[in-house]
């Protein structure tokens, strides 16, 4: 019976033989951005899986494959060796974030002391900022844990707004600025801006671009591409719906203001 979290560690740091990398968090959240994005480049470059994370603070179920099989719910890292262009990076993914509060510091100790393991130089969280109402051209807003930071960001065309996001940041996309800063590592939230009603390849894209801009990736864009294309299908079909269901009642009003 699994009582507490256990990490199992495909490869060691020492036999990966990272050079000061690049940590970039995509957890499951708002509109799947972050997850999205950590996906895309996981299958783009083709990186390495070297750690699973199994944890009793993740949801208590497990996942059915397409085969019929079941897997355990986890959390993934996978690890990608650079060319002189752009640094190493480590990949932190998942099926699910926790689900208790406690869960949610201990499994960020974890990501940092994995960051710490590695030598990680500085840590990118991806997620979305749902703000209720369809995008049709999806920004990005950040956050960082240094006024530094915040001005390099900017120059990449990152937004940094008054008290946004309002709430401040959940999970372990926030708990990781919060936990590099004491550690003295840089770290940067980006957060594609999406209506937060389902998954968004849209403002996945958009983050993705920042992010490759910023750590000098040369990344296809043509699957995101593809699924966001999709995605525009089914928005459009919704709009499309609503105002059909609306239309009745416009007609309604219009008859009573022309009879009273």
């Amino acid at each position: 019976m699994m009582k507490e979290t256990i990490i199992n560690y495909i490869r060691r740091p020492e036999e990966v033989g990272l050079e000061n990398p690049v940590l970039i968090e995509g957890l499951p959240g708002i509109g799947h951005v972050g997850k999205l994005v950590a996906e895309h480049l996981i299958k783009e470059l083709n990186a390495e899986k070297i750690i699973e994370i199994y944890s009793p603070h993740l949801p208590p179920q497990v996942i059915v494959e397409e085969d019929g099989t079941i897997s355990m719910v986890k959390n993934e890292v996978y690890a990608w060796k650079s060319n002189a262009n752009s640094p190493d990076l480590l990949i932190l993914v998942g099926d699910y974030q926790s689900v208790t509060n406690e869960g949610h510091y201990e499994l960020t100790s974890i990501y940092m002391n994995i960051a710490k393991q590695f030598s990680v130089r500085r840590i990118y969280t991806l997620g979305g900022y749902g703000i209720g109402r369809f995008v049709e051209e999806p920004y990005v807003l950040g956050a960082a844990n240094s006024p530094k930071l915040v001005e390099e960001m900017k120059s990449y065309g990152v937004e940094f707004r008054n008290s946004e996001p309002g709430g401040g940041i959940i999970g372990a996309s926030g708990l990781l600025l919060g936990f590099a800063r004491q550690e003295n590592i840089d770290a940067v939230c980006l957060m594609g801006v999406t209506s937060g009603y389902m998954v968004d390849p849209k403002s996945a894209q958009a983050v993705l671009k920042i992010l490759a801009g910023v750590l000098n990736l040369d990344i296809g864009m043509e699957e995101l591409e593809r699924r966001a294309a999709e995605m525009e299908k089914i928005i459009s079909r919704l709009k499309e719906t609503e105002m059909q269901m609306m239309a009745p009642q416009f007609k309604r009003d219009e008859d009573l203001r022309y009879f009273g």
